[in-house]
Protein backbone atom coordinates (compact mmCIF):
# COMPACT_ATOMS: atom_id res chain seq x y z
CA UNK A 1 0.00 0.00 0.00
CA UNK A 2 2.90 2.32 0.73
CA UNK A 3 4.37 1.65 -2.61
CA UNK A 4 1.32 2.59 -4.15
CA UNK A 5 0.12 5.64 -2.52
CA UNK A 6 3.81 6.98 -2.83
CA UNK A 7 4.19 6.25 -6.53
CA UNK A 8 0.27 8.10 -7.20
CA UNK A 9 1.24 11.38 -5.03
CA UNK A 10 3.93 11.43 -7.44
CA UNK A 11 2.37 10.71 -10.69
CA UNK A 12 -0.99 12.93 -9.77
CA UNK A 13 1.79 16.32 -8.72
CA UNK A 14 3.42 15.38 -12.47
CA UNK A 15 -0.41 15.90 -13.49
CA UNK A 16 -0.50 19.11 -12.07
CA UNK A 17 -2.00 18.63 -8.50
CA UNK A 18 -0.72 19.36 -5.11
CA UNK A 19 -0.75 16.57 -2.99
CA UNK A 20 -0.47 16.12 0.85
CA UNK A 21 -0.11 12.60 1.98
CA UNK A 22 -1.04 12.62 6.10
CA UNK A 23 -0.62 9.81 8.22
CA UNK A 24 0.29 9.27 11.61
CA UNK A 25 3.15 9.80 13.79
CA UNK A 26 5.31 7.06 14.52
CA UNK A 27 8.47 9.15 15.63
CA UNK A 28 8.52 12.09 18.25
CA UNK A 29 11.07 13.66 16.39
CA UNK A 30 9.48 13.34 13.02
CA UNK A 31 8.73 16.89 11.24
CA UNK A 32 5.25 17.84 10.80
CA UNK A 33 5.46 18.62 7.06
CA UNK A 34 8.83 17.50 4.96
CA UNK A 35 8.80 17.75 0.90
CA UNK A 36 8.62 13.78 -0.33
CA UNK A 37 8.80 14.63 -3.93
CA UNK A 38 8.27 18.15 -6.22
CA UNK A 39 4.12 18.78 -5.56
CA UNK A 40 3.91 16.13 -2.77
CA UNK A 41 4.28 16.91 0.96
CA UNK A 42 4.19 14.66 3.70
CA UNK A 43 2.09 15.63 7.02
CA UNK A 44 2.31 14.36 9.80
CA UNK A 45 -0.32 14.12 12.69
CA UNK A 46 -0.57 12.97 16.73
CA UNK A 47 -2.86 10.22 17.12
CA UNK A 48 -1.98 7.97 19.84
CA UNK A 49 1.49 6.86 20.95
CA UNK A 50 4.62 8.25 18.64
CA UNK A 51 5.48 4.90 17.90
CA UNK A 52 4.85 1.63 15.32
CA UNK A 53 1.64 -0.26 17.07
CA UNK A 54 -0.07 -3.52 15.34
CA UNK A 55 -2.59 -2.24 13.08
CA UNK A 56 -5.48 -3.87 15.23
CA UNK A 57 -5.03 -1.06 17.17
CA UNK A 58 -5.46 1.01 15.05
CA UNK A 59 -9.34 1.94 15.14
CA UNK A 60 -8.33 3.74 18.67
CA UNK A 61 -6.62 6.15 16.99
CA UNK A 62 -9.14 7.31 14.73
CA UNK A 63 -10.94 10.28 16.89
CA UNK A 64 -7.58 11.90 17.24
CA UNK A 65 -6.53 11.12 13.41
CA UNK A 66 -9.55 12.98 12.77
CA UNK A 67 -9.81 15.58 14.80
CA UNK A 68 -6.16 16.76 13.53
CA UNK A 69 -7.01 16.28 10.11
CA UNK A 70 -10.40 18.73 10.76
CA UNK A 71 -8.32 21.22 12.17
CA UNK A 72 -5.92 21.39 8.73
CA UNK A 73 -5.87 23.08 5.56
CA UNK A 74 -8.88 22.26 3.36
CA UNK A 75 -8.72 19.75 0.03
CA UNK A 76 -10.38 19.94 -2.76
CA UNK A 77 -10.49 15.61 -2.54
CA UNK A 78 -9.66 13.23 0.08
CA UNK A 79 -8.77 10.17 -0.77
CA UNK A 80 -8.82 7.63 2.11
CA UNK A 81 -6.30 4.77 2.13
CA UNK A 82 -7.65 1.74 4.08
CA UNK A 83 -10.65 1.62 6.23
CA UNK A 84 -9.67 3.63 9.40
CA UNK A 85 -8.10 6.34 7.39
CA UNK A 86 -11.79 6.62 5.52
CA UNK A 87 -13.36 6.80 8.93
CA UNK A 88 -11.00 9.32 9.96
CA UNK A 89 -11.62 11.94 7.14
CA UNK A 90 -15.74 11.83 7.09
CA UNK A 91 -15.85 14.86 9.56
CA UNK A 92 -13.42 16.49 7.28
CA UNK A 93 -15.17 15.95 4.12
CA UNK A 94 -18.59 17.02 6.11
CA UNK A 95 -16.81 20.31 7.28
CA UNK A 96 -15.23 21.59 4.29
CA UNK A 97 -18.29 20.10 1.73
CA UNK A 98 -15.61 17.90 -0.25
CA UNK A 99 -15.93 14.69 -1.60
CA UNK A 100 -14.44 11.30 -0.24
CA UNK A 101 -12.77 8.29 -2.51
CA UNK A 102 -12.30 5.61 -1.03
CA UNK A 103 -9.71 2.80 -1.24
CA UNK A 104 -9.55 -0.28 0.81
CA UNK A 105 -6.41 -2.46 -0.09
CA UNK A 106 -7.76 -5.13 1.77
CA UNK A 107 -11.41 -5.85 3.34
CA UNK A 108 -11.92 -8.19 6.02
CA UNK A 109 -12.90 -11.58 6.00
CA UNK A 110 -16.61 -12.16 7.27
CA UNK A 111 -17.11 -13.26 10.64
CA UNK A 112 -17.23 -16.83 9.60
CA UNK A 113 -14.79 -17.25 7.86
CA UNK A 114 -11.64 -19.12 9.62
CA UNK A 115 -8.40 -17.36 10.07
CA UNK A 116 -5.41 -18.56 8.71
CA UNK A 117 -2.98 -20.14 11.44
CA UNK A 118 -1.67 -17.56 13.54
CA UNK A 119 -3.34 -14.70 12.54
CA UNK A 120 -5.00 -11.94 14.48
CA UNK A 121 -8.37 -11.68 14.66
CA UNK A 122 -9.36 -8.08 12.99
CA UNK A 123 -9.93 -4.99 15.09
CA UNK A 124 -13.96 -5.57 16.16
CA UNK A 125 -14.95 -2.27 14.14
CA UNK A 126 -14.05 -3.18 10.57
CA UNK A 127 -16.72 -4.80 9.39
CA UNK A 128 -19.18 -2.25 9.97
CA UNK A 129 -16.81 0.39 9.00
CA UNK A 130 -15.79 -1.10 5.57
CA UNK A 131 -19.55 -1.30 4.99
CA UNK A 132 -20.40 1.89 6.44
CA UNK A 133 -17.75 3.29 3.52
CA UNK A 134 -18.90 1.20 0.98
CA UNK A 135 -22.27 3.14 1.63
CA UNK A 136 -21.01 6.82 2.18
CA UNK A 137 -17.96 7.42 0.14
CA UNK A 138 -18.66 9.46 -3.19
CA UNK A 139 -16.48 6.82 -5.10
CA UNK A 140 -14.45 3.68 -4.39
CA UNK A 141 -11.46 2.35 -6.27
CA UNK A 142 -10.14 -1.14 -6.37
CA UNK A 143 -7.41 -2.14 -8.20
CA UNK A 144 -8.59 -5.00 -9.39
CA UNK A 145 -11.69 -6.68 -10.87
CA UNK A 146 -11.55 -9.54 -7.45
CA UNK A 147 -11.02 -6.31 -5.29
CA UNK A 148 -14.58 -4.90 -6.97
CA UNK A 149 -16.15 -7.93 -6.68
CA UNK A 150 -15.43 -8.15 -2.96
CA UNK A 151 -16.71 -4.39 -2.25
CA UNK A 152 -19.80 -5.26 -4.10
CA UNK A 153 -20.57 -8.97 -2.82
CA UNK A 154 -19.25 -8.03 0.75
CA UNK A 155 -19.89 -4.57 1.55
CA UNK A 156 -22.88 -4.07 -0.56
CA UNK A 157 -21.56 -1.44 -2.44
CA UNK A 158 -23.33 0.25 -5.49
CA UNK A 159 -21.64 -1.01 -8.28
CA UNK A 160 -21.67 2.12 -10.80
CA UNK A 161 -19.72 3.92 -7.34
CA UNK A 162 -16.68 1.27 -8.07
CA UNK A 163 -14.09 1.93 -10.19
CA UNK A 164 -10.95 -0.52 -11.14
CA UNK A 165 -7.83 1.54 -11.54
CA UNK A 166 -4.73 -0.84 -11.51
CA UNK A 167 -1.51 -0.39 -10.17
CA UNK A 168 1.58 0.05 -12.44
CA UNK A 169 5.12 -0.32 -12.22
CA UNK A 170 8.14 1.81 -12.59
CA UNK A 171 10.25 0.10 -15.77
CA UNK A 172 12.77 1.95 -15.59
CA UNK A 173 13.54 1.18 -11.83
CA UNK A 174 12.09 -2.47 -12.18
CA UNK A 175 14.23 -3.99 -15.93
CA UNK A 176 15.91 -7.49 -16.71
CA UNK A 177 19.60 -7.96 -16.12
CA UNK A 178 21.63 -7.95 -18.29
CA UNK A 179 23.07 -10.38 -19.30
CA UNK A 180 20.97 -12.36 -17.03
CA UNK A 181 23.15 -13.49 -13.67
CA UNK A 182 20.02 -15.25 -12.18
CA UNK A 183 21.03 -14.13 -8.21
CA UNK A 184 24.63 -15.27 -8.47
CA UNK A 185 26.39 -12.78 -7.14
CA UNK A 186 24.26 -12.48 -3.83
CA UNK A 187 23.75 -15.60 -2.68
CA UNK A 188 26.20 -17.46 -3.72
CA UNK A 189 26.48 -19.79 -7.72
CA UNK A 190 23.09 -22.01 -7.50
CA UNK A 191 20.54 -19.13 -8.16
CA UNK A 192 17.87 -18.35 -5.65
CA UNK A 193 13.99 -18.27 -5.44
CA UNK A 194 12.72 -14.63 -4.35
CA UNK A 195 9.76 -13.91 -1.69
CA UNK A 196 9.29 -10.52 -1.12
CA UNK A 197 6.54 -9.63 1.74
CA UNK A 198 5.50 -8.83 5.11
CA UNK A 199 5.99 -11.59 7.46
CA UNK A 200 2.95 -12.49 8.42
CA UNK A 201 0.63 -15.56 8.08
CA UNK A 202 -1.15 -14.24 5.22
CA UNK A 203 1.43 -13.68 3.01
CA UNK A 204 2.14 -17.46 3.37
CA UNK A 205 5.85 -17.72 3.73
CA UNK A 206 5.73 -20.98 4.93
CA UNK A 207 4.28 -22.56 1.76
CA UNK A 208 7.56 -21.46 -0.34
CA UNK A 209 10.20 -22.62 2.96
CA UNK A 210 8.01 -25.65 2.33
CA UNK A 211 8.70 -25.77 -1.46
CA UNK A 212 12.32 -25.62 -1.26
CA UNK A 213 12.64 -28.34 0.83
CA UNK A 214 10.92 -30.02 -1.66
CA UNK A 215 13.68 -29.54 -4.30
CA UNK A 216 16.85 -31.36 -5.29
CA UNK A 217 19.12 -30.00 -2.84
CA UNK A 218 22.14 -30.42 -4.18
CA UNK A 219 21.57 -28.47 -7.15
CA UNK A 220 18.67 -26.73 -6.43
CA UNK A 221 18.13 -23.04 -6.03
CA UNK A 222 18.34 -21.41 -2.54
CA UNK A 223 15.74 -18.85 -1.21
CA UNK A 224 15.43 -15.24 -0.54
CA UNK A 225 12.97 -14.35 1.53
CA UNK A 226 12.67 -10.08 1.28
CA UNK A 227 11.00 -8.44 4.50
CA UNK A 228 10.46 -7.26 7.57
CA UNK A 229 7.96 -8.49 10.24
CA UNK A 230 4.54 -6.79 10.43
CA UNK A 231 4.01 -5.25 14.05
CA UNK A 232 2.68 -7.89 16.50
CA UNK A 233 3.87 -10.94 14.54
CA UNK A 234 7.31 -11.74 15.89
CA UNK A 235 5.98 -15.12 16.81
CA UNK A 236 5.16 -16.20 12.96
CA UNK A 237 8.96 -14.73 12.44
CA UNK A 238 9.97 -17.25 14.68
CA UNK A 239 8.09 -19.76 13.35
CA UNK A 240 9.33 -19.54 9.92
CA UNK A 241 12.79 -19.80 11.16
CA UNK A 242 11.65 -22.90 13.25
CA UNK A 243 10.90 -24.55 9.71
CA UNK A 244 13.92 -23.65 8.07
CA UNK A 245 15.64 -25.52 10.76
CA UNK A 246 13.10 -28.58 11.13
CA UNK A 247 13.63 -28.98 7.10
CA UNK A 248 17.69 -29.11 7.29
CA UNK A 249 17.22 -25.35 5.22
CA UNK A 250 19.44 -23.26 7.14
CA UNK A 251 22.28 -23.20 4.48
CA UNK A 252 19.82 -22.51 1.59
CA UNK A 253 17.46 -20.18 3.43
CA UNK A 254 18.59 -16.16 3.45
CA UNK A 255 16.44 -13.37 5.43
CA UNK A 256 16.35 -9.79 4.35
CA UNK A 257 15.50 -7.00 6.03
CA UNK A 258 13.11 -4.39 3.67
CA UNK A 259 15.44 -3.56 0.89
CA UNK A 260 14.62 0.51 -0.62
CA UNK A 261 13.14 0.11 -4.07
CA UNK A 262 15.90 0.16 -6.20
CA UNK A 263 18.16 -2.82 -4.02
CA UNK A 264 14.66 -4.70 -3.96
CA UNK A 265 14.82 -4.03 -8.14
CA UNK A 266 18.69 -5.80 -8.05
CA UNK A 267 17.74 -8.37 -5.65
CA UNK A 268 14.88 -9.09 -8.02
CA UNK A 269 16.07 -8.58 -11.71
CA UNK A 270 18.95 -11.68 -10.27
CA UNK A 271 16.11 -14.15 -9.30
CA UNK A 272 15.87 -16.89 -11.20
CA UNK A 273 11.63 -16.83 -10.09
CA UNK A 274 9.91 -14.44 -7.62
CA UNK A 275 7.54 -17.10 -5.51
CA UNK A 276 4.27 -15.19 -4.04
CA UNK A 277 2.08 -17.91 -2.04
CA UNK A 278 -0.08 -15.41 -0.18
CA UNK A 279 -3.50 -16.56 1.18
CA UNK A 280 -5.23 -12.82 -0.53
CA UNK A 281 -4.16 -10.33 -2.56
CA UNK A 282 -5.50 -7.74 -4.05
CA UNK A 283 -3.33 -7.06 -6.72
CA UNK A 284 0.27 -8.60 -6.23
CA UNK A 285 2.44 -5.77 -6.32
CA UNK A 286 5.31 -8.05 -6.71
CA UNK A 287 4.35 -9.92 -9.44
CA UNK A 288 4.16 -7.16 -11.86
CA UNK A 289 7.29 -5.76 -10.72
CA UNK A 290 8.79 -9.44 -11.08
CA UNK A 291 7.10 -9.47 -14.83
CA UNK A 292 8.69 -5.64 -15.53
CA UNK A 293 12.47 -7.36 -14.16
CA UNK A 294 11.68 -10.02 -16.68
CA UNK A 295 11.61 -12.83 -13.75
CA UNK A 296 8.79 -15.42 -14.00
CA UNK A 297 6.18 -15.54 -10.75
CA UNK A 298 4.52 -18.37 -9.06
CA UNK A 299 1.85 -17.34 -7.43
CA UNK A 300 -1.35 -18.20 -5.57
CA UNK A 301 -4.74 -18.04 -7.64
CA UNK A 302 -5.66 -15.48 -4.97
CA UNK A 303 -7.53 -12.35 -5.50
CA UNK A 304 -5.64 -10.01 -7.68
CA UNK A 305 -2.88 -11.97 -8.48
CA UNK A 306 -4.89 -14.10 -11.00
CA UNK A 307 -5.05 -10.71 -12.85
CA UNK A 308 -1.03 -9.34 -11.99
CA UNK A 309 -0.19 -12.92 -13.67
CA UNK A 310 -0.61 -14.67 -16.71
CA UNK A 311 -0.64 -18.03 -16.50
CA UNK A 312 1.77 -20.20 -18.75
CA UNK A 313 2.49 -16.63 -19.97
CA UNK A 314 4.14 -14.37 -17.69
CA UNK A 315 4.61 -17.26 -14.94
CA UNK A 316 2.33 -19.88 -13.36
CA UNK A 317 -0.96 -19.35 -10.74
CA UNK A 318 -1.49 -22.34 -8.66
CA UNK A 319 -4.83 -23.37 -7.09
CA UNK A 320 -3.58 -25.14 -4.83
CA UNK A 321 -1.24 -24.97 -1.58
CA UNK A 322 -0.23 -28.20 -1.46
CA UNK A 323 4.13 -27.95 -1.06
CA UNK A 324 4.22 -30.92 -3.61
CA UNK A 325 2.29 -29.22 -5.94
CA UNK A 326 4.07 -26.17 -6.05
CA UNK A 327 7.57 -27.90 -5.86
CA UNK A 328 6.77 -29.64 -9.53
CA UNK A 329 6.03 -26.68 -11.12
CA UNK A 330 8.88 -24.80 -9.58
CA UNK A 331 11.24 -28.14 -10.56
CA UNK A 332 9.68 -27.95 -14.24
CA UNK A 333 10.47 -24.27 -14.37
CA UNK A 334 13.74 -24.14 -12.99
CA UNK A 335 14.64 -27.39 -15.12
CA UNK A 336 13.12 -25.29 -18.70
CA UNK A 337 16.01 -21.85 -19.15
CA UNK A 338 13.60 -21.60 -22.44
CA UNK A 339 9.97 -21.48 -20.76
CA UNK A 340 11.61 -19.31 -18.57
CA UNK A 341 13.10 -17.05 -21.45
CA UNK A 342 9.95 -16.83 -22.82
CA UNK A 343 7.88 -15.70 -19.91
CA UNK A 344 10.37 -13.16 -19.41
CA UNK A 345 10.03 -11.62 -22.73
CA UNK A 346 6.50 -12.05 -22.53
CA UNK A 347 6.46 -10.33 -18.45
CA UNK A 348 8.18 -7.42 -19.59
CA UNK A 349 5.72 -6.82 -22.15
CA UNK A 350 3.20 -7.29 -19.82
CA UNK A 351 4.39 -5.23 -17.11
CA UNK A 352 4.75 -2.20 -19.97
CA UNK A 353 1.50 -1.88 -20.41
CA UNK A 354 1.05 -0.96 -16.39
CA UNK A 355 2.73 2.49 -15.48
CA UNK A 356 2.30 4.95 -12.27
CA UNK A 357 1.22 7.56 -14.88
CA UNK A 358 -1.92 5.18 -16.38
CA UNK A 359 -3.28 4.89 -12.10
CA UNK A 360 -2.79 8.60 -11.86
CA UNK A 361 -5.06 8.97 -14.85
CA UNK A 362 -7.80 6.97 -13.70
CA UNK A 363 -7.67 8.04 -10.32
CA UNK A 364 -7.96 11.70 -11.60
CA UNK A 365 -10.69 11.01 -13.63
CA UNK A 366 -12.36 9.45 -10.18
CA UNK A 367 -11.93 12.35 -8.49
CA UNK A 368 -13.06 15.42 -11.07
CA UNK A 369 -16.32 12.54 -11.78
CA UNK A 370 -17.27 13.37 -7.79
CA UNK A 371 -16.21 17.13 -6.95
CA UNK A 372 -19.11 19.33 -6.41
CA UNK A 373 -21.30 15.99 -5.55
CA UNK A 374 -21.22 17.86 -1.63
CA UNK A 375 -22.08 21.42 -1.08
CA UNK A 376 -19.97 22.92 1.61
CA UNK A 377 -21.73 24.35 4.72
CA UNK A 378 -24.07 27.02 4.14
CA UNK A 379 -24.09 26.57 1.04
CA UNK A 380 -20.55 27.60 -0.15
Amino acid sequence: MNVVIRELAKELARHGCTVDVITRRTDPHEPEARELDPGVQLRVVTAGPCEVRPKREHEAFVPAFAAALAAGPRYDVVHAHHWYSGLAAEPAVARWGVPLVQSFHSIAAPAHTDLTEGERPESPGRLTAEAHLAERADALLAVSAAERRTIIERLGAAADRVHVVPPGVDTEQFHPAAPRREGRSRVGGRGYLLVAARLEPLKGVDLAIETLGLLDGDSGPDLVICGGATAGYDDYVASLHTLVAERGLEDRVRFLEPQDRSELAALMREATLVLNPSHSETYGLTALEAAASGVPVVVAASGGLVEAVRDHVTGRILDSRDPRDWADVVGGLLADPAARERMSAAGRAHAEQHTWGRMAEGSLAVYESVVGHRSAPGGA
